[in-house]
Parts: C-alpha cells; structure tokens; sequence
C-alpha cells in the first residue's frame, strides 16, 4: 500500500528504534519492505515502524547501504518547495545568531543533517555560495534549493562543488559548475577575525576554505607570540597568517600542493606578512618531518592539521597508525615548553581513541606533555545531538614540559 503518492517504506521490527530516538538515518537492513513500487532516487517515503505507523519521511536512494535519510518526523508536514525555505531561513537565523552574518565574512551556512537538511552543505562566501548535494534526496531538490538560497539570502551567485567521491555511493556523478547568477571571480576574499584570505572556490580544497578551523585558528593566535611555529599540512596558510598576527617569530609552511602554497603567499601578502617570517615548502610532509627531526630542529608552536586518513571502518587500524606516526614526529620535534596542536577530520576517530594514540605518540618521542586544552569544529558546524556521526572534529592541545 501507499500514503497517496508516496511509496511506503516498512521497517524490520525492532529497527524502529533510532527513528524514535530522532536519528535520521535508515540503513538497507533495517528495511523490512518496500510497498507502492519501487521508488525513484531520492523520492520522498513514508517510513513506518513494523505495524505501519508513521515514523518520518525520508529521501529514498536505494544504492547507498544509507538507504534512507530523514526529512522530517511530522507526519502533516511535506517535502516541498516551502520546507525548504523554512529549513534554509532557520539555518541562516542560527549564523546570524552565531554572530557569523559579517557581509564581507564567511560560514558554513548550511551543515547537512544538523541543519535539517541531510545531504545539504552550503558555504557562504560573501555575495557568494558554494552548495555540495551528497545524498539522491539533496541532487532531487537541487532547484528548490537554489530558489530557497536566492529567496532567502539574495546570492550574487550560488556555484556547485559537488565534485566529491561519497556521491559514487548514491549512484550520483560528480557535478561542478555556475548554478544560478553570476560567476564567481577567480578567487573570492574574506574576513575573519581582522585576518583577509583569498578563496578559490572553484578548485580549492572541500569548497575552498576550511570554516571548521575557526576555532582552531583561535588557538593557534593564542599561543603564537614569540615561538618559531611548524604548520605541517598548512594548505593556504590560515594557520601561518593567524599565527604571524599574533606575533609568531618564524613559521615554516609545509604541503605537497603547489596551487595551495601559491594561495598561501598570497593571504601572507594580502596581510601584510610576506615580510621573511614565513617559509612556504613544497615537499611530502611525512618525509619532511622525518629529515627535521633527524636534523634535531626544534619548534615552540607545531600544527599537525593532516587531510582526513580514515574514510571506512576498514582504513581504521591503518589510519590509526598514521595519525601516531604523525603525532610522534610532532612530539620529537617540540622544544621544551613547546605546544603541539593535533588535529584529525576523520569522523571515525574516536576522541578517546585519538587520546590514547596521542599519548603513545608522545611516550614513543620520549616527551613528557600534558594537555592543555581541546579543540573540535566551529560553531557553524553544530553536533545535532541525536546525531553523534555529525561531530567529526577533534584536537588535542598539548605542551612539553621544561
């Protein structure tokens, strides 16, 4: 049977369980049967518990073993073209109430399942946004999307980056490209905390800055004043141009990206910084910190900010792993008094687990430190708390001792 025109999506007994705890995800073995016919990618579905009662409506994508994803729990409430204005409204409310609504600044300003809306990652660099669509239901509605972000906020221009491998897992093609309004320049320019950087929001990497390290970069100007910094992975160099703001003596800027360290000098000049403090060094960061710490440099202020290196369960030893080798490397090169921030973008890195390789890294290096703080993603990308999987952020703080 179906709810008019709406395929029913019936689970397994007992599977119901998440959806009443309001977690948005349904996964294929959940599923119990399908009634009405198959449903399209990214068709709105009733989902019901075992005896048919209503539980959510969800964007159906049969490919993904994430089969389902949840639009909303009120049965009177429909997947149109007004609840996406609604739930595009109330995530810009929440920036501007954030504080992050500077017109010549930028913020994720929508962030998926913890926005309401599964699948749906925009970021808003000045007059212009740049929208991922990672999930069937998300690539569905991308008109109405469009229409709720122009209606609501007034883009310039609202470009696609939705050139990302997790879309293979919903059986979408990866998309780029103007969406609606203009075209954005080569590189757009914004502000954050008085710092000015430029983004490419055509090639850069996620859409061209990283939003999430606001907090990090907080931080890092912290305890910047006078220390000899090593920001390994530094990509455009946001972290290099918080720290010499701040009063960094030196900073020594490593990646394997050409383009990215081309950038880096760029927001360094854009700043005025580009004044000898900062080296930027094109080379494989992982060798680089091994001939460092064979040359026994030393460093008061390290940043180990890597590219995430857990992406399934099955990459989770191998990760693991890494992500120690890197915070040993780290710890052998920190001066006495020296502060290390370690960073890991890998979802499926347990904050406890990244704690106790954390502390292995250290004892391997033969480094006595202690934390003195954490650090996990901004404020614009909220933890929905019946969502735990929406926190993937996590920093641990430490400093040597004397």
């Amino acid at each position: 049977m179906t709810d008019g025109t709406f395929p029913v999506v019936r689970l397994a007994e007992g599977r119901e369980r998440s959806l009443l705890r309001r977690h948005v995800w349904v996964f294929s073995g959940a599923v119990a049967a399908v009634e009405g016919g198959p449903p399209t990618s990214g068709a709105t579905v009733r989902v019901t518990d075992s005896r048919g009662r209503f539980l959510a409506w969800a964007a159906w994508s049969e490919q993904s073993q994430l089969t389902a994803r949840v639009w909303s729990f009120d049965e009177n409430e429909r997947i149109d073209a007004a609840f996406f204005r609604r739930r595009v409204a109330a995530a810009g409310a929440r920036r501007t109430a954030l504080g992050l609504a500077d017109p010549a600044g930028g913020c994720r300003l929508i962030y998926s399942e913890s926005d309401g809306l599964p699948g749906v990652i925009v970021d808003r660099y000045g007059e212009f946004a740049v929208l991922q669509l990672l999930s069937a239901g998300a690539e569905l509605h991308r008109g109405e999307i469009c229409d709720a972000l122009e209606a609501e906020f007034g883009f310039r221009g609202v470009y696609e980056r939705s050139d990302v491998a997790v879309r293979s897992k919903e059986g979408l093609a990866p998309r780029q490209g103007r969406l609606r309004g203009a075209e954005p320049p080569e590189t757009v320019v914004i502000e954050e905390d008085g710092a000015r950087y430029a983004v490419d929001l055509r090639h850069g990497q996620k859409t061209g800055f990283y939003f999430d390290l606001r907090e990090a970069r907080k931080v890092v100007a912290r305890y910047a004043a006078g220390r000899r910094m090593l920001n390994a992975f530094c990509y455009t160099g946001a972290f290099a141009v918080a720290a010499l703001r701040a009063g960094a003596g030196q900073v020594l800027n490593l990646d394997s990206s050409r383009p990215a360290l081309d950038q880096a000098l760029r927001n360094l000049e854009l700043n005025g910084l580009a004044d000898g403090r900062a080296e930027l060094r094109r080379c494989d960061v992982f060798t680089e910190l091994r001939q460092l710490a064979a040359a026994n440099r030393r460093f008061d202020l390290i940043v180990l900010d890597p590219p995430k290196l857990i992406d399934s369960k099955g990459a989770l030893p191998r990760g693991c792993r890494a992500y120690q080798d890197l915070a040993r490397l780290g710890f052998s090169l920190l001066a006495p008094g020296g502060i290390l921030i370690n960073l890991s973008c890998s979802g499926l890195m347990d904050p406890d687990l990244f704690q106790k390789i954390t502390a292995a890294a250290a004892l391997e290096a033969g480094c006595g430190a202690a934390i003195i703080g954490r650090v996990t993603q901004s404020a614009d990308h909220p933890v929905l708390l019946t969502v735990p999987e929406t926190s993937y952020l996590k920093g641990i703080v430490s400093m040597a001792a004397y």
